[in-house]
């Protein structure tokens, strides 16, 4: 099965762009990355905090079925423009990967369509690489499909 989600990481760098389409019209795809109900659904993780506004913050925390966290991700919102941008860091927690720099763009391409294109910046090459050696494509493609399955049923 084709992956909708296009992960673009050119040699010799130290970014990489995701580029999706969705059949969402792109008011209702800055809502799942906006309102807590409905990053939780489709990440999978609880929102403990996500303040939209420039200078705020986010963090997210998964635990297993015994309590126990097993993932932490914090960072901090530098823009952000209603149903157009935002700028973020990402930091996840307790991993070598360092803190990441992330320019999410969100495009209507038609009343019913959109598009996210996000590029994210590493510390370096070496960290780039750290992220494309875990099953990054793949998660990144299945956070997005169940997005869109969960945000469609918000028509």
């Amino acid at each position: 099965m084709e992956r909708k989600t296009k992960i673009n990481a050119e040699d010799g760098r130290q970014d990489l762009v995701i580029t999706r389409e969705f059949d969402l019209p792109v008011d209702l795809l800055f809502r799942a990355y906006t309102e807590p109900e409905i990053v939780e659904q489709w990440m999978g993780t609880k929102v403990l905090k996500l303040e939209n506004q420039q200078h705020g913050g986010y963090q997210f925390e998964t635990s297993n079925a015994e309590g126990t966290v097993v993932f932490r991700a914090n960072g901090c919102i530098h823009e952000f423009v209603p149903e157009k941008r935002i700028t973020r860091t990402f930091e996840m927690e307790n991993a070598p990967l360092g803190i990441q720099l992330e320019f999410l763009e969100f495009e209507p391409l038609s009343e019913d369509t959109s598009r996210l294109i996000m590029q994210v910046v590493y510390r370096s090459e070496k960290h780039r690489a750290e992220q494309l050696k875990l099953p990054f494509s793949y998660g990144v493609n299945m956070a997005h499909d169940r997005l869109e399955q969960i945000v469609s049923k918000l028509k």
